[in-house]
């Protein structure tokens, strides 16, 4: 079955209460709507860009038939914001607890070494995500928002990008340091550089980071990150679709 895509289709799902309990159903209402795939009430991004998917918080038997159905033939999909348990016929892969922090009073500041890193860039960035495992970055994930990067002897060994984009804020993610060059600040400039463009255009940042992480949010927290909730990111299997 093909999944419709066109943001009409998408904004007639209803919004979640505020743009940050379900930052993915809010970015495919708005900024992202281009991107939005809909089935009935169920919302994702497409399967090279993001895994992420978005239910209605009291999904039923319907709502998990077209989350199988825009799952893809692997049938894999990942929530946050709310992530309601699946039915009990579904094998549930990993539920990772973690936090959302906000930086409305972060300063940002840009940065003269830091590039901006666009398709060309894509096979490097996927084998930094590789070995420093930030988590989920496709093959057209830097299609979401900006990304950008820090080299060294021409080797892109630093990175930090926006992922989702609820309206008035814009999720800092995929922040990773070559482990040879960990130590030296570099993810500390690449999140001030994001805020800065991102306050520029008068949005302001959050992040999600997984509760063992504890050194990065020990970084955001010292950059003016402050704790808004805790979340859970939840990733499922779904059987195929009927």
């Amino acid at each position: 079955m093909t999944a419709p895509t066109s943001p009409c289709v998408a904004l007639h799902a209803s919004p979640p209460a505020g743009p940050l309990d379900d930052p993915v159903r809010a970015a495919l209402l708005g900024t992202h709507a281009h991107l939005a795939e809909q089935r009935g009430r169920v919302l994702r991004y497409p399967l090279d860009v993001s895994p992420f998917v978005s239910l209605p918080p009291d999904p039923g038997p319907a709502d998990w038939a077209d989350a199988a159905a825009l799952a893809g033939a692997d049938g894999t999909v990942v929530m946050t914001g709310p992530a309601p348990a699946p039915p009990a016929d579904v094998a549930e892969s990993m539920l990772i607890p973690g936090v959302q922090l906000t930086g409305e009073h972060v300063a940002g500041a840009h940065d003269d070494a830091v590039v901006r890193l666009g398709p060309a860039d894509v096979p490097e960035m996927l084998d930094l995500v590789a070995r420093t495992q930030p988590g989920p970055f496709l093959l057209r994930t830097v299609e979401l928002g900006v990304y950008l990067g820090i080299r060294r002897g021409g080797a892109l060994v630093a990175m930090a990008g926006e992922r989702f984009r609820p309206p008035g804020w814009t999720e800092i993610s995929a922040v990773c340091t070559d482990p040879a060059h960990q130590g030296q600040g570099l993810a500390r400039r690449l999140v001030l550089a994001i805020v800065a463009g991102v306050k520029e255009r008068g949005e302001q940042p959050f992040l999600h980071a997984a509760d063992t992480n504890t050194g990065a949010i020990r970084l955001y927290e010292r950059l003016g990150f402050r704790l808004r909730r805790p979340v859970e990111f939840r990733v499922v299997k779904l059987p195929p679709a009927a």
